[in-house]
């Protein structure tokens, strides 16, 4: 097919992108403004698109002088006027044409027509990485894109905010600086910008739990690292990632957890995704069975499987062997619980959980991230303190909490990490931790297995007695939990933030309210986590706090039995249920 060439001298500054991007607006309002184009347009309605000899023969060539010429007499007959209200009408209304997207090095089109026509001339610098943003409406346009019709992104993201700030889950994070050497003090910083604009907080809700973060010998393994090492890691396990230091790592964990083999990854949360999807999904006619109150992680893993999956109450031994008794013996099953709970503080039963599991045939996935540099001679966790390290199958674990850095790690029998390290996609593709991590964390690991540990460990259970024990004698809502975990139950999202708020601005004191999704509706509380270094004097100044916000808000310190009646189940939101 052959269309004659219409050589508009306005239009040609365009690229040949910009006009493809345009063309529909292009020719709309060509069609109604530009006798040439409408001339063009009218051709091809009445003999067809297929009809080419018709279009060919018909046409006659068109040049740029008289292109000008028709250009310049139509314009005459239009007077300042009419422009004048046509562009006012502009302004107050859309256009029915959409928009013609153009270069910001390409000047401005001079086309008599198309200035007559509500049609939008939108410039786009494709020199900056950005896209142009409409300030009035408040909303993204891809400027190569007609955006007429499209689904309105932004406006789907605010309502979904707004119902998280209409019903008090919307988080908005404290900006808290640690200083080094200093802890469990820090600086709440007012103005990003502004090192004047900052006071001194004292920290209760921090997950590094002993203080380790801070430790003598884990800045200097950090500073030695990034001196020999550099900053990096370089890429992948498989591709130039792997270091002496990450294999050191892995057998220091693997040796800690009396396990043959270790294997680490960036996070916690991905190790548990990884391990239980790549488990779930590959392990042949696999079921889970799933304990109520398990950490979003393990949650994402199991449903991502989507294998059958059992949920059994938390902690609840007779309601997963009820859940056993229904599935053959003789097919793969996996059974995954923590051993300390982050936000109630209850521990389970570990050994009578493991042999329920095993006596039908299952493995089990234990989570021990709020447990590993806490419990046992040293710092191995539940398993270690309660002597069942050998009947655990796979365990996890953190080196972001106790072990005061960051990244996550799986420990068991050396087939079964080969075969995660083989199969699983969120260990091979994703970029290794870095020198300065691993050295910070094979140093956790020493100071969590020599006398210094255990003087940490001692210290930091002696400080969550005394607190616990004030608290309870304060008249405060208390979930008892035997961990070092100590939960203050609110039940309402509102007022837990607002004492958060109060507690800050008044008294100095930092602790994060926890709302939905972490726990369910309903059971919104305080978490506190005592360390090693907290004195007595500051867990007076708390209580004296807590005890003064929370009448100033409106809650009775009376009563505290009957509200731990009323609040049996703490737990996670659990989004299988």
């Amino acid at each position: 097919m052959v269309i004659p060439a219409l050589k508009c001298p306005y239009l040609a500054q365009l690229t040949l992108q910009q006009v493809r991007a345009s063309a529909p607006n292009i020719l709309n309002a060509g069609a109604v403004s530009c006798p040439i184009f409408g001339q063009f347009v009218r051709k091809i309605s009445t003999t067809g698109l297929n009809n080419t000899p018709s279009l060919h023969t018909s046409s006659t060539s068109v040049n740029f002088d008289e292109i000008k010429v028709i250009h310049e007499r139509m314009h005459e007959r239009k007077t300042a006027e009419n422009i004048a209200k046509l562009s006012t009408a502009r302004s107050k209304a859309s256009s029915p044409y959409g928009e013609i997207v153009i270069s910001t090095e390409c000047e401005d089109l001079s086309c008599p027509f198309l200035k007559q026509t509500p049609i939008v001339l939108r410039r786009f610098n494709h020199d900056h990485r950005t896209i142009t943003t409409n300030r009035k409406l408040e909303k993204l346009i891809d400027p190569m894109v007609n955006n007429i019709n499209l689904f309105e992104y932004d406006q789907f993201f605010d309502q979904k905010i707004e119902a998280k700030k209409s019903d008090n889950s919307y988080r908005i994070f404290k900006r808290v600086q640690r200083k080094s050497g200093f802890f469990p003090l820090a600086e709440e910083r007012k103005n990003l910008d502004d090192d004047q604009d900052s006071r001194t907080i004292t920290v209760w809700c921090s997950n590094d739990y002993l203080g380790l973060g801070q430790h003598p010998k884990l800045k200097k393994a950090v500073i030695d690292a990034v001196t020999m090492h550099g900053s990096g890691s370089g890429g992948t396990r498989n591709i130039s990632g792997t270091s002496p230091l990450h294999e050191k790592l892995e057998n220091e964990l693997a040796h800690l957890h009396q396990k043959e083999s270790a294997l680490i990854f960036t996070s916690c949360y991905v190790a548990n995704d990884t391990t239980l999807f790549t488990l779930a999904k590959i392990l042949p006619k696999c079921h889970i069975l799933s304990d109520s109150g398990n950490h979003a992680s393990m949650i994402q893993g199991i449903r991502n499987s989507q294998v059958p999956k059992h949920v059994f109450r938390h902690n609840d031994i007779q309601h997963l062997e009820e859940l056993l008794k229904k599935l053959p013996l003789d097919i793969p099953k996996i059974v995954a619980f923590e051993t300390v709970h982050s936000m109630d503080g209850s521990i389970c039963n570990l050994e009578a959980m493991l042999d329920v599991a095993h006596q039908y045939g299952s493995i089990t996935f234990i989570d021990e991230v709020h447990a590993v540099g806490l419990y046992g001679h040293n710092g191995a966790g539940i398993g270690e303190r309660d002597n069942v390290l050998h009947k655990m199958d796979i365990i996890s674990g953190t080196l972001g909490k106790a072990f005061g850095s960051i990244g996550g790690y799986i420990a068991g029998s050396a087939k079964m990490t080969d075969f995660i390290r083989s199969y699983g996609s969120g260990f091979i593709f994703t970029t290794s931790m870095p020198p300065t991590v691993l050295a910070s964390a094979l140093a956790a690991i020493e100071v969590s297995k020599s006398d210094e540990g255990r003087t940490l460990r001692r210290k930091q259970q002696e400080n969550v007695r005394e607190l616990r024990s004030k608290l309870i004698d304060a008249g405060l809502p208390v979930i008892k939990a035997p961990s070092h975990i100590i939960p203050i139950h609110v039940g309402d999202a509102a007022l837990a933030s607002l004492l958060c708020n109060h507690l800050l601005d008044r008294y100095s004191i930092y602790i994060q309210s926890i709302n939905y999704p972490t726990v369910e509706r309903g059971t919104e509380r305080l978490r506190i986590a005592p360390t090693p270094y907290h004195t007595s004097e500051m867990i007076d100044h708390l209580v004296d706090a807590l005890k003064h916000v929370w009448q100033d808000v409106g809650l009775t310190l009376h009563g505290v039995e009957k509200q731990q009646k009323q609040h049996t189940k703490y737990m996670r939101h659990h989004a299988q249920q």
